[in-house]
């Protein structure tokens, strides 16, 4: 029997753990410091609502009910999906409101798109659609990890032309799209892997096709309703699980993992180990590898932004609001700029504001509004920490903001409220400086590729999660756990 241990009980592991139960002769351990499973997909029960307080946009479903069907299981008998239209609502400082139909074609029938704008749209729909095709071909299907990898897998002489190589997610949306509103919006696609548009590869343009192709999707009863599902599968399988635990140290020998000790003060021997702890917090935290050896790595795997998680419950409600709704800031790029590049606050940040009870009114009491408020910031970052009183100014700035676009009298209304900063993310699931989405998707300095999920430096250590590709998001993070299969088994041959 080869003994695997997973090191967190996130959807990456959770998915590692179902793929690789597959195997009888594999007998699996999920440790996970956390009373429960489902890492940054939680959610917190208070004053009668119900927070989801990590992920809010499902898509691509058909990635979760592999993991159902590998074991002759249907994922709606677990849990079911209700499709949310729009997808989402698009306010700008000037009044003007877009929606994000859930149809490409839907958006013609609105008044503030004209017939040229719908055009660009159509073309540049076409465009990202080539460009999901060369993704899911390298990174989805053939799963390379590295540029090298890719040559392997795909004509170099299309490579280029193909993932439109030379340009930021920015440019290439620039070069189909002339109307200032939706190239901003486009331009927040990049919200589900955390990064910059400016910086990023234009190859980050197939999310747009993604959720036009794959659809938007709630989760019935609240999006933690998911991870319950996928726990109840594990329980059903060989799968041992350790909550309340953490992994404290590993036994090395000659670049093999042998055992770990955990804080229940046991030892396992193992076999292998997939860890869906992010690599380089892993490596400083687990393995205590030196600066000097993590240097290059964290030259190019810098972590991708984190966010100002501020959730609300508030005693009216506001007709405006969609389920998703986007408050753009009047100018995007500087916006970035405070994120990425100056480590500050924004005085003007975009917002994420999510209303899931216009989906799921069971969510919170009658005549009640749950008001999630998400704007992206910069992660934990050493003597530029952000202190109490910045993250009391920018609170307010947020709400005014929000007051201001026309969610009138908010602060008077708030019965509820929990916020999460990088700091509190960075404590409960040990993620790099507090980041949400793992690694930075940076054209110079990764080309959108994350770690590689075989790690550099033990042959029986693996990656799973939003830092190794194939990248951020939910979707994503549950395929790298299926993916993850073929290298644990390489190494166990």
């Amino acid at each position: 029997m080869k003994e695997i241990v997973i090191v967190g009980g996130g959807l990456g592991g959770m998915s590692a753990a179902i793929t690789l139960a597959k195997h009888k002769d594999f007998h699996i351990t999920l440790i996970e410091k956390n009373p429960h499973l489902g890492g940054k997909l939680n959610v917190l029960e208070q004053d009668g609502f119900s927070f989801d307080l990590g992920p809010s946009i499902f898509t691509m479903p058909q990635y979760f009910d592999s993991l159902f069907e590998m074991h002759g299981k249907k994922r709606e008998d677990y849990f079911k999906l209700v499709s949310v239209a729009p997808h989402w609502r698009n306010f700008f400082e000037d009044g003007n409101v877009i929606d994000l139909t859930d149809t490409l074609e839907g958006m013609k029938d609105l008044d503030n798109i004209s017939e040229k704008d719908y055009q660009e749209l159509q073309a540049f729909y076409k465009y990202t659609e080539k460009l999901y095709d060369f993704t899911n071909d390298i990174l989805f299907k053939n799963q390379a990890e590295t540029i090298l990898q890719t040559l392997k897998y795909y004509n170099p002489l299309k490579i280029f032309k193909d993932s439109d190589y030379f340009r930021t997610m920015d440019e290439g949306i620039r070069k189909y799209i002339s109307n200032p509103y939706l190239i901003d919006i486009m331009n927040y696609f990049i919200k589900y892997v955390g990064s910059n548009p400016y910086d990023a590869p234009a190859v980050m343009n197939l999310l747009p096709y993604i959720q036009w192709k794959f659809g938007l999707w709630y989760v019935e009863g609240g999006m933690y309703q998911a991870s319950i599902g996928m726990q109840k599968l594990i329980s059903e399988l060989n799968i041992t699980v350790k909550t309340n635990t953490e992994v404290l140290t590993v036994e090395k020998q000659k670049g093999t993992i042998v055992s770990v000790t955990l804080s229940d003060g046991s030892t396992l021997k193992v076999d292998a180990v997939v860890s869906n702890m992010e690599a380089i917090p892993f490596y400083e935290k687990i393995t205590k590898e030196s600066d000097q050896k993590l240097s290059s790595l964290k030259k190019k795997y810098g972590p991708a932004c984190s966010g100002f998680a501020l959730h609300l419950g508030v005693d009216k409600t506001y007709p405006q609001l969609a389920h998703h709704n986007f408050f753009f800031s009047e100018d995007l790029k500087q916006n970035f700029e405070n994120i990425f590049k100056k480590h500050k606050l924004s005085g003007d940040p975009t917002i994420y504001l999510v209303a899931p009870m216009k989906t799921d009114p069971s969510q919170g009491p009658e005549g009640h509004e749950i008001i999630k408020i998400l704007p992206h910031i910069s992660v934990m970052n050493g003597d530029q920490a952000f202190t109490k009183e910045e993250y009391v100014q920018f609170e307010e700035a947020v709400l005014t903001k929000l007051e201001r676009m026309g969610l009138t009298d908010l602060r008077k209304h708030i019965v509820s409220k929990e916020l999460w900063t990088p700091e509190i993310i960075q404590q409960k699931y040990y993620s790099n400086q507090g980041s949400i989405y793992g690694v930075e998707a940076n054209r110079k300095m990764n080309l959108g590729f994350k770690v590689p999920k075989t790690s550099t430096f033990y042959n029986n250590l693996f990656f799973v999660g939003g830092s190794t590709n194939p990248g951020g998001g939910m979707p994503m993070v549950v395929l790298s756990g299926q993916q993850v299969e073929k290298h644990v088994l390489r190494s166990l041959k």
